[in-house]
């Protein structure tokens, strides 16, 4: 039989609306996984997000996160695989940023450890302060009194939160360099828009492809529900999108199954593995 690879998105896809997974989800899912089923996630979440969300479940492959700026153990956090920005083109990126007033979140690694710079004394959007308020006690927040501090250690990611009308501009202005890789869209469940941008290596196709060579796999699966979904199902030999994707993620899958509340991932999984024999 060919030896199969199953990637999974989290918010909108295995989460459920209090950005939990489900309890007879994770059951199901540990269950296939003990059956010798290979599965993963595939994030824009940070290893400390993803790792509290997902709790009662334990895929022992290595997580994507970040969008694939990086993958690591799911169990300990330990980083492989960074994309990393050169110092030039995290200087262009800040650069264009500031001359549209916007800032963003700087996500680094800083003498080993990851750390989430962000100007202190700015009028934020709430968004962003939603973000930051949800997070006291994330020992990677970092608030920094001076853009430079902003590019310190070594930089793969920016966040910035704000109205789609503030950041289209940017978007405009960035989405043609060449060594960018950029997801504009709605935060789930909230008003505000953000604009993701990291290496171009860094996607969670890439991070799927690389892990999938790793494993010595023949096909790739994927899950998914938004607009940074898309490049990984590009390259997946088979795509699902969730009942409650956007149109063009449904559009662009094999097929589409339950939804996220239902434990769509789950239940696809489950009566896949029993017509095969394996359960």
């Amino acid at each position: 039989m060919p030896k199969t690879l199953y990637v999974s998105d989290l918010d909108g896809t295995l989460l459920d609306r209090r950005h939990r997974i489900p309890a007879h989800t994770a059951d199901a899912l540990n269950a296939l996984i003990s059956k010798g089923m290979l599965f993963t996630f595939a994030t824009a979440r940070s290893w400390h997000s993803a790792h509290v969300v997902t709790e009662g479940l334990s895929p022992g492959l290595p997580w994507i996160v970040h969008n694939g700026a990086m993958l690591c153990d799911g169990k300990t956090g330990e980083r492989t695989d960074q994309m990393y920005f050169t110092h030039s083109q995290r200087r262009e990126i800040l650069s264009r940023s500031e001359a549209l007033g916007l800032w963003p979140l700087s996500y680094g690694i800083l003498e080993g450890e990851e750390k989430v710079f962000y100007l202190e004394d700015i009028n934020r959007h709430p968004g962003m302060e939603y973000y930051i308020d949800h997070r006291r006690g994330d020992k990677r927040l970092s608030p920094v009194k001076d853009k430079e501090a902003l590019l310190q250690g070594e930089t793969y990611y920016f966040t910035f939160i704000h109205d789609r009308e503030a950041l289209l501009p940017l978007w405009a202005d960035v989405r043609d360099l060449p060594w960018v890789n950029l997801v504009f869209q709605q935060e789930l469940y909230q008003k505000e828009y953000w604009l993701e941008i990291t290496s171009q290596e860094a996607t969670k196709a890439r991070a799927a492809l690389r892990l999938k060579e790793r494993l010595g796999c023949d096909r790739l699966v994927a899950f998914g529900d938004a607009m940074n979904d898309l490049p990984l199902f590009g390259v997946a030999d088979e795509s699902y999108a969730v009942e409650n994707a956007l149109p063009e993620v449904k559009e662009a899958a094999t097929g589409v199954i339950g939804t996220n509340e239902q434990g769509g991932v789950a239940r696809f999984l489950m009566e896949r593995f029993e017509r095969e024999g394996i359960l």
